[in-house]
């Protein structure tokens, strides 16, 4: 990605783009920032095959949809009101509202709007799986945060947990692994928007840094498939235990990094005695952790079979240890944050 000029090009494009859209003071503004993002990011999608063009293709398709819904509703609110600052939004008005917050949600690829997440992650390369997870989140969530209507959040943070958590069975694709993985995460950063600015973006941080660990080693072995990590490299017991403790750690199991966003959005739902919408997230991250532990489990128990030749090719690459810099902080960051707590 990096060796074409054009494509730094449109990652910086990218980037300020994002930046239109959360510091606009207006819907409209908002829209502009949405559409200069989508139309650098397409760009950076093709990789001239057939997978990458028809996953660009899907996701031109939905996003335009919604950006012609919010464009629409953005022009109703100001019939109405005469002006469109952000923050004064009448939230009264129920049509409109609705009207923006699902085109966001769509945007996001919040369940029930999650039909193109899927299909678009299963064209693209790592690196741009990596960017639609994680940055391409970052519009549509700071514009959901701004517009908080509980009654439609409520069921898509149900939705989100839930088809997140049961439509990772039966997947053999990691990439599709990662996006039902992304959407029971959305589902939980939308409940951290009821707490406070602070804590979704809290929980994003965690999420980009655990995805973008996760990430950094597929893309390296150009890992794709679950059969490919018992076939490929897996053995090295040092590299295959980082890779699966990783996995533990963005199913958010709690001796991990990835508990901490859990805890915090756990503790704030217990202090508001929404109890029921606490235990249907938790069991539906008991069901993520469980198709985690099923790519994790034989090889920790250590007992299927493994090639022996080539077994230093790739241990003593700079790229490893990075990879086991930042797996040292996904194990270990709980009792990090907690020992400098306790210390200062």
């Amino acid at each position: 990605m990096f060796n074409n000029s054009s494509k730094i090009l449109f990652i910086f494009i990218l980037m300020m783009s994002t930046m239109i859209t959360i510091s606009a003071n207006s819907w409209l503004g908002a829209w502009m920032g949405l559409e200069i993002n989508l139309l650098s990011f397409i760009p950076l999608m093709s990789d001239n095959n057939l997978m990458s063009n028809e996953a660009s293709l899907k996701y031109f398709l939905t996003q335009a949809l919604a950006s012609s819904i919010l464009l629409f509703s953005s022009i109703l609110f100001l019939y109405q009101n005469n002006f469109i600052i952000l923050s004064n939004i009448n939230m009264n008005n129920n049509f409109i509202c609705m009207m923006i917050l699902s085109s966001l949600l769509m945007k996001s690829g919040t369940a029930p709007f999650h039909f193109w997440f899927p299909n678009v992650m299963d064209g693209l390369n790592w690196m741009n799986s990596l960017i639609l997870m994680t940055w391409q989140k970052i519009a549509p969530l700071t514009l959901i945060s701004y517009l908080i209507i509980k009654s439609i959040l409520f069921w898509c943070i149900l939705l989100s947990v839930i088809v997140g958590s049961l439509g990772g069975f039966n997947q053999t694709s990691l990439r599709k692994l990662m996006t039902f993985s992304s959407i029971n995460h959305l589902g939980w950063m939308l409940m951290s928007m009821y707490s406070n600015e602070s804590l979704w973006i809290t929980y994003f941080l965690f999420y980009s840094f655990l995805s973008f660990n996760l990430i950094f080693l597929f893309n390296i072995f150009k890992l794709f498939h679950i059969n490919q990590l018992f076939s490929l490299y897996l053995m090295n017991k040092n590299l295959k235990f980082s890779l699966f403790l990783n996995l533990l750690s963005l199913g958010g199991l709690p001796p991990f990094l990835g508990f901490i966003p859990k805890w915090m959005t756990i503790q704030y739902l217990t202090f508001n005695n929404q109890l029921f919408l606490m235990s249907v997230m938790i069991v539906m991250t008991l069901l993520t952790l469980y198709f985690y532990l099923r790519l994790c489990y034989t090889s920790f128990m250590l007992n299927h079979y493994e090639n022996n030749w080539n077994l230093n090719i790739f241990w003593k690459n700079s790229s490893m240890n990075i990879y086991l810099t930042l797996s040292f902080f996904s194990t270990f960051g709980l009792f990090i944050i907690n020992l400098m707590f306790y210390l200062f």
